[in-house]
């Protein structure tokens, strides 16, 4: 009885560390609240998820299958108490652009075609997790993210205008205009953008749904033009590999690099800020894995791509819910859902669901973040609007790419050119930092150098140029350089040779140079590269002021 006893604690352990850590302990208070916001999600969710499968070009029913098994997998697996893992409009958006050209949108082959990319993702998302190249997404800046996802918003709400408008294309069939659809799709927009400003908390798009499948239903709308969604398949969706799928495997990677980046980016945020907010632990890596096996999971239901929701999992967050219960309780709603409410849906009228996703996208154009990064940091605006213009004309896969980039660019223009300085005594005898181009000894033949970046192959040059222009201070002769270490993350080989023949460029000149406040990592490269060596065993100093102490006579 005993050994018994032993084997269940230790199940219970297992079980603890390796499943529903997002869920953590249960009471009687928590699972009715949670599951009061699981039935939120459900109504505020389901809508959105419908217009997410509208972007992505598959059926509604696969949009409303992401929040069932994939958002199952997540809440058992993941360690995030808050993430809410579903269909997303910018891996929709991503997905769309990339498999137009392979299928006809909602076919049998683009079903299969999605089902793939989301196993292949999946699969991204793990081999991220297990060699750690998950600081990829680090690349996607919080500027960046911002332009890209008011590109992608802006994208979004143009390809429903036709659906919105009654016409096969924009804007070459404008003088064909349907006005009873475009009556109906003003109404809803107008009643949910009415709705938002009285409280977020209606579900304002849910509303809009039922009263447009009522009015789908009881009255001959189609005659009038308005058309309806139609025939939309009940059940629970099927277990299995899709089919068909392979020829196109090496267009499908690149498709699926794009959304692994976005989903790293956006789903680590998004966890982390909830967990930073309620100052809860977080396993990004277990997170990473779950996001993974979440994908796969959507491949293998039949449905597409699924990603961390920033505005999900607020609506739950909104309605009190405060752990993956919340989700379980949703896949409940889902599930009876997929089983007996699936043929109402085939009254909805199509410009109505158009109406709710033009609004999501809508949603997304963030001007008033753009206003915000334009007057805090106008270089970085400049990347978020080529971003945003790149998503809008050119296409939003090679808008993540480009965005990718220009993050890397802008990275390495600031620390090409860091901001050094020159460290000085200021009247209360504490060390103060002034402008490189003033030259000031901090004592008699004595500078002190502070550059404030890693030193490497692009700014080696410069590490170099800016000692030697301080040895030659008109006003005094310099003995010696004290470089300040403390902002060098790490050196380069280049930036290894470099430091070597300064040194000897410094001693044809009759000066020393010593090293304060450098890291171990950094210390440990200067002695492989021999810098060390040739500095000698007396150039380390653990501070500055040690360094100033040491050379006060010189």
């Amino acid at each position: 009885m005993k050994k018994q006893f032993k084997i269940l604690v230790t199940a219970r352990r297992v079980f603890d560390r390796n499943f529903a850590a997002g869920i953590g302990v249960v009471t009687r208070r928590s699972a009715s609240t949670d599951i009061v916001a699981g039935l939120t999600l459900a109504a505020l969710g389901i809508p959105e998820v419908m217009g997410y499968a509208q972007i992505a070009g598959m059926p509604v029913q696969t949009g409303i299958a992401t929040l069932l098994l994939p958002l199952i997998v997540f809440a058992l697996l993941g360690s995030s108490r808050h993430l809410v893992v579903g269909g997303d409009s910018a891996t929709a958006a991503i997905m769309a652009a990339g498999l137009a050209p392979l299928a006809p949108a909602a076919s049998s082959q683009y079903v299969a075609l999605a089902g793939m990319l989301a196993i292949i993702t999946g699969v991204f998302l793990i081999l991220g997790r297990l060699l750690q190249i998950g600081f990829l997404a680090d690349f996607l800046s919080r500027s960046v993210l911002i332009g890209f996802l008011t590109g992608v918003g802006i994208h979004i709400a143009w390809q429903q205008l036709p659906k919105m408008l009654g016409v096969a294309s924009m804007p070459s069939d404008l003088g064909s205009i349907s006005w009873v659809t475009a009556g109906l799709s003003a109404a809803i927009v107008c009643f949910v953008i009415v709705a938002r400003l009285i409280s977020k908390r209606i579900p304002a798009a849910l509303i809009a749904i039922v009263a447009s499948i009522i009015l789908g239903a009881f009255s001959d709308v189609s005659a009038h033009g308005i058309e309806l969604l139609g025939n939309v398949p009940s059940g629970l969706p099927k277990i299995g590999f899709p089919h068909g799928a392979w020829s196109a495997m090496p267009h499908l990677w690149g498709v699926a690099g794009a959304m692994f980046l976005v989903i790293l980016a956006q789903s680590a945020g998004t966890s982390s800020a909830y967990a930073n907010r309620y100052r809860e632990s977080l396993d990004e890596n277990r997170d990473l894995l779950a996001l993974g096996l979440s994908n796969i999971a959507a491949g293998l239901s039949g449905t597409f791509v699924v990603n961390g929701s920033p505005t999900k999992s607020e609506m739950v967050d909104d309605a009190g819910g405060r752990s993956q219960l919340a989700m379980l309780s949703t896949a409940g709603v889902v599930v009876i859902v997929l089983l007996t409410l699936t043929r109402p849906l085939e009254s909805l009228p199509t410009a109505a669901l158009a109406s709710v996703v033009f609004m999501i996208g809508v949603g997304l154009v963030d001007v008033a973040g753009l206003r915000q990064v334009l007057r805090m940091r106008r270089n970085e605006f400049l990347v978020a609007f080529i971003t945003t213009l790149t998503v809008v004309f050119v296409g939003i896969e090679q808008g993540v790419i480009l965005a990718m980039i220009l993050s890397v660019i802008d990275h390495l223009r600031r620390s090409y050119r860091p901001n050094d300085t020159v460290l000085t005594l200021a009247d209360d005898g504490h060390l103060h930092a002034v402008p490189l181009h003033n030259g000031v000894p901090i004592s008699p033949g004595v500078v002190v150098y502070h550059f404030s970046a890693s030193i490497y192959f692009a700014n080696a040059e410069r590490f170099r140029d800016e000692v030697l222009a301080l040895t030659e201070i008109a006003s005094t002769t310099i003995k010696v350089v004290v470089v300040d270490s403390s902002g060098i993350a790490d050196v380069d080989y280049s930036g290894g040779q470099m430091m070597l023949e300064l040194i000897e460029q410094l001693t044809e000149r009759g000066v020393q140079i010593v090293i304060a406040n450098a890291p171990e990592d950094v210390r440990r490269e200067f002695a492989i590269y021999g810098v060390a060596a040739l500095l000698g065993e007396n150039a380390y100093f653990t501070t500055v002021s040690s360094a100033l102490r040491a050379f006060r006579s010189t």
